[in-house]
């Protein structure tokens, strides 16, 4: 039943995160449930729950949100990222201590704010294409919008307190020595129960 919780439970919190106007923009739990699937996840279900998930949110959000085809996705590069972001759980594995892993789950945050700032850097015309015109892109923005920085830090506190809450539940779902070594003691007492008495 435990390699169930975990799954369930990140779904869960991300799919509420994603309720038009619940959270501040890009306070987002997607960096921290890409990240932690892979940290956490095994096989084929590490890459296809977060992605599946995300793009079925997505689809949801533009038919009934946003009034647009729920095919409609134009940055279909995030999910490139996304996936970037489950190498990098897999790399840093569920043996890492908590703090380390918070540090993966900000450092994701961080990369995804990056690449995706830089994306609209080079394909909105408004930007100049210059180090000052990726600087604004990255920290103030366009006029008329609120600024870059409030994101920047928004996507940092929600990698971070999202991975943590992720991070945490998987920790302590997890078996203690205490209780595997009952279960191999209890294993091994039971195949000497059933050995043949000799005469």
């Amino acid at each position: 039943m435990k390699r169930f919780i975990l799954p369930i439970l990140f779904v869960a919190i991300f799919a509420i995160s994603r309720i038009p106007r619940l959270l501040p923009p890009d306070f987002s739990a997607a960096y921290a449930l890409a990240f932690c699937a892979g940290v956490y996840f095994r096989g084929a279900i590490a890459w296809w729950l977060p992605l599946v998930v995300m793009a079925g949110t997505d689809a949801g959000l533009n038919l009934f949100y946003y009034h647009v085809s729920p095919f409609y996705w134009p940055n279909l590069l995030n999910y490139v990222i996304y996936a970037g972001l489950i190498a990098m759980g897999k790399w840093m594995g569920k043996a890492a201590p908590l703090w380390k892993l918070i540090f993966g789950g900000i450092l994701g945050a961080l990369i995804f704010y990056l690449l995706t700032n830089t994306l609209s850097w080079l394909q909105i015309p408004a930007y100049p294409r210059t180090i000052l015109g990726w600087i604004q892109a990255l920290f103030t923005g366009l006029p008329g919008y609120p600024p870059s920085w409030e994101f920047f830090r928004n996507t940092l506190l929600g990698g971070g307190l999202f991975t943590a809450l992720f991070a945490g539940a998987a920790k302590a779902t997890e078996e203690s020595p205490v209780e595997k070594t009952a279960g191999a003691a209890e294993t091994e007492d039971h195949e000497t129960a059933d050995e043949p008495v000799g005469n």
